[in-house]
């Protein structure tokens, strides 16, 4: 309760809707975790929102030509001049690096990250489950659950490091990739936190939290 006895009003979390799949869990996820949540497709909302969510599940290209096809690259370019806190998960983290390749399609990205979405050199493939990630113990997404265990669902990935980031690893069939990104307002993760069980939760959990700084 506040000083004058009314309750502190939640933050207004939005959900770029640009066609992805997986919207729904998302949404329910970051409810749970403490925030008022908008999906949506329209900017003149989610500008009005404390913090965005891009979500992504499925090819890069086809991420990409949704984001692009509902004004949503515009959309998160306008959001990273406001300061305030972004998500992108699992392709929508993919999508915030310079290019992806996928299936001989070399498709330009957001562009927010230096580096290249590429094929897993791991011998079984996609990587799916659950797997340990290793983040900086210094990391304010990962505060309680640097060394925990996180859901995957994905072939491709990045190899290279970001420079200036907080960064957490994941090791499968061998191929060390980048799991997630924390640099500056934005937090990227290539696992699904809604999937996730308590560490996702947990993550979440901060995530929001920074929304109400």
């Amino acid at each position: 309760m506040t000083s004058t006895g009314t309750a502190l009003s939640l933050p207004r979390v939005g959900v770029l809707d640009y066609g992805s799949g997986n919207l729904h869990s998302a949404c329910r996820a970051l409810a749970e975790a403490g925030a008022e949540v908008l999906l949506s497709s329209e900017a003149g909302p989610l500008r009005r929102c404390d913090a965005l969510v891009v979500p992504g599940v499925g090819a890069f290209r086809a991420c990409m030509d949704g984001l692009r096809a509902v004004g949503g690259d515009d959309v998160v370019a306008a959001w990273l001049d406001t300061g305030r806190p972004l998500l992108g998960i699992c392709v929508g983290h993919q999508v915030l690096f310079e290019r992806g390749v996928e299936h001989g399609l070399d498709t330009p990205g957001l562009g927010i990250f230096p580096g290249t979405v590429e094929l897993l050199t791991a011998a079984r493939l996609p990587h799916m489950g659950w797997n340990l990630v290793e983040a900086d113990p210094a990391s304010r997404a990962f505060a309680g659950v640097a060394s925990e265990r996180f859901y995957f669902v994905h072939s491709y990935g990045v190899h290279t490091p970001v420079p200036g980031a907080s960064l957490a690893w994941c090791e499968h069939g061998g191929d060390r990739f980048l799991a997630a990104v924390e640099r500056d307002q934005i937090t990227s993760t290539q696992f699904h936190p809604e999937k996730s069980g308590a560490a996702g939760a947990r993550l979440l959990r901060n995530w929001v939290g920074s929304a109400r700084a």
